[in-house]
């Protein structure tokens, strides 16, 4: 009897030595549905981390948390542990944050992967912590496009006067007000606006307008690709600290793993979202005069925007990186 006790003892001390304390729920906030982008890094994440431990993830999709904004609140206050947020609104609790989403920043996906998954990405995703999240890993929207239900638009000036929903990021409202349009800051999903006609049109990559089925709701489509949109997968700082050690790096090795799933799935899913849009009645234009947005917003890096001292730095990095 006490060789089965001891026996069981010394199980329960191994155990608890892998730090990881059964039945524990990890609460994850997303803002999409399932079969998004945001959805598909979050479900690998899970299968994951659950398929190597004792810890349960709940996903929580569709808003039910609130806009990104108050899933960011609440992960810093350490009531919901992590998320999988687009860039954008990260931009209101650390400045520099926004370099990422600088217009026409990188050329391909390739330059994406080089700097992020470099020094500059890491050095980004180690700041985080300076505002209480724990940055683990970038997955990934992809490039933004424009749509609308006014006009087509081929050049910058057909942009001029549209009403077009943006994230709630500084950035983007800047960005969008240089190219000559009417940004209307606005937390997601944004369906129903657009079949009212509360705005125009929105901005985003093709993988969200087939999901959410925007192309039965806006007519037209342009390719312009004017920033690369990445996910930041962060947990909160508190409660990512107070994991031993190996549930840190458990943690940390799942999310880099689902981000590289999720990238992946993402770009060997572009050409097919495209072909399923035109399918769908979208009228495409392909290759827009981009030289004309681009020169509108050559001087974004003179904003206010831009000035902080941090800010300023680190975007220097990233332009340096990729040559600019």
């Amino acid at each position: 009897m006490r060789r089965w006790v001891s026996v069981a003892m010394f199980a329960m001390v191994a155990w608890m030595a892998a730090g990881v304390e059964a039945g524990e729920t990890i609460k994850l906030g997303v803002v999409t549905k399932p079969g998004s982008a945001q959805n598909v890094c979050a479900e690998k994440f899970k299968e994951l981390l659950e398929s190597r431990s004792d810890y349960e993830v709940k996903i929580y999709h569709s808003a039910s948390l609130g806009t990104e904004t108050e899933i960011l609140q609440q992960i810093q206050l350490d009531t919901v542990q992590m998320g999988i947020i687009t860039l954008g609104p990260f931009d209101v609790f650390l400045p520099e944050v926004r370099v990422v989403n600088y217009p026409f920043l990188f050329k391909d996906y390739e330059e994406v992967d080089r700097v992020l998954d470099g020094p500059p990405g890491k050095a980004l995703l180690e700041r985080l912590e300076k505002v209480g999240f724990k940055g683990l890993a970038f997955s990934e929207n992809g490039f933004r496009n424009l749509t609308n239900n006014v006009r087509a638009v081929k050049t910058v000036e057909d942009a001029k006067g549209l009403k077009i929903r943006v994230m709630e990021s500084v950035l983007h409202k800047e960005l969008w007000r240089l190219l000559g349009a009417n940004p209307t800051p606005m937390g997601w999903p944004i369906y129903t606006e657009l079949q009212q006609g509360t705005i125009d049109g929105q901005e985003n990559p093709l993988s969200v307008i087939w999901t959410y089925k925007l192309f039965e709701v806006q007519k037209h489509l342009t390719l312009t690709g004017h920033v690369y949109s990445a996910h930041i997968d962060v947990a909160s700082l508190e409660w990512f600290r107070g994991l031993p050690e190996k549930d840190r790096e458990l943690v940390r090795r799942c999310m880099r793993e689902a981000a590289e799933y999720q990238r992946k799935w993402n770009r060997d899913n572009v050409a097919d979202f495209l072909a399923k849009l035109k399918e769908a009645g979208m009228e495409v234009v392909e290759d827009p005069d981009l030289a004309s947005f681009r020169a509108k917003v050559a001087d974004i890096r003179k904003l206010d925007i831009f000035q902080g001292e941090d800010t300023r730095e680190m975007l220097g990095t990233f332009l340096e990186a990729v040559g600019q």
